[in-house]
């Protein structure tokens, strides 16, 4: 580029966007490096057979894809999976939104109730896993005593039955990012105008009414924000599974990517591990464009 034919606004213009890149710049190569060359790696590996040693990658086609189907684990993670989403995504949703709503009010030591809810997701995962374990300890643990003190001879065995443990999950799941997607309602709900309500009110709207017919479809690009973001927290659940209850018992909470990080690290299959990642990125993929396509005509209606 000749620079002596730029004029003087051309040049200031230029300089701008030079230092606009700059910053950019940095941020821009970690992603390349540890994120967009690692993807396009895994696509390569999803039709490789490789276990990270010396020995050279050979070419398997779909063969990875196959495997990871025709194994009960995986389809049984694949469940898993689903289930937890189903248990967590719509509780965390409506708690936030409901919290949210409470919380804009003006009431006394609300900085305080804002604190303690948001408090659980910057909480250490392996903190609030370790005492959500002795939570939900059978025999003696409080969750399970004051269970028995209400009435219930037999409480559930929480993270140690096959059929509780993905429950116990999902609970403290929501208790943990509950406060997170709170925060995020109570952003957009400062937002509404004020004159809306005031002229509800003066219609004869009661608080039930403003919140079905203002705030609700006020707050349905962020609701729709808050759908994908824990949608796909939901499918890429890995520590707190860990942490809680290892993908047991037996295999009951084993989720995707617990079975993504067994086959790539414990079992050293690469291949089959890229090609359950694909998968998982597809399942995302396809959900997230249905919930825009829902959200379009979502929009439309209201």
């Amino acid at each position: 580029m000749d620079m002596s034919k730029l004029t003087s606004k051309q040049k200031r213009a230029l300089r701008t966007n030079m230092t606009g890149y700059a910053f950019i710049l940095p941020n821009l190569i970690g992603y390349s490096l540890f994120v967009f060359v690692p993807v396009i790696f895994s696509f390569v590996l999803s039709v490789m057979s490789w276990d990270g040693s010396q020995r050279p990658m050979q070419f398997v086609g779909l063969q990875n894809f196959t495997e990871v189907f025709g194994d009960r684990v995986f389809r049984g993670a694949l469940v898993h999976t689903l289930s937890y989403a189903l248990m967590t995504v719509l509780p965390t949703l409506v708690l936030a939104l409901l919290l949210a709503v409470l919380l804009n009010n003006k009431i006394k030591g609300v900085a305080f109730f804002r604190t303690a809810f948001y408090f659980p997701y910057i909480a250490s995962i392996v903190a609030v896993g370790a005492v959500w374990n002795m939570l939900f300890q059978p025999d003696f643990g409080p969750v399970n005593e004051f269970l028995k003190f209400i009435g219930i001879s037999e409480p559930p065995r929480w993270v140690v039955d096959k059929d509780w443990a993905m429950v116990a999950v999902s609970i403290v799941s929501v208790w943990k990012y509950m406060g997170y997607y709170m925060i995020v309602y109570l952003a957009a709900l400062q937002g509404i105008s004020s004159s809306l309500y005031e002229a509800a009110s003066i219609d004869g709207a009661n608080g039930f009414q403003k919140l079905l017919y203002i705030t609700v479809p006020m707050l349905t690009p962020t609701t729709f924000f808050v759908l994908i973001m824990l949608t796909i927290q939901c499918f890429k659940v890995f520590d707190l599974v860990y942490v809680m209850t290892g993908g047991g018992p037996g295999n009951a909470t084993k989720t995707l990517v617990n079975f993504i990080y067994e086959k790539a690290f414990t079992s050293w299959e690469f291949g089959p591990a890229s090609a359950g990642a694909i998968v998982l990125f597809a399942i995302v993929l396809l959900i997230t464009l249905i919930q825009f396509s829902g959200e379009k005509k979502w929009s439309k209606d209201l």
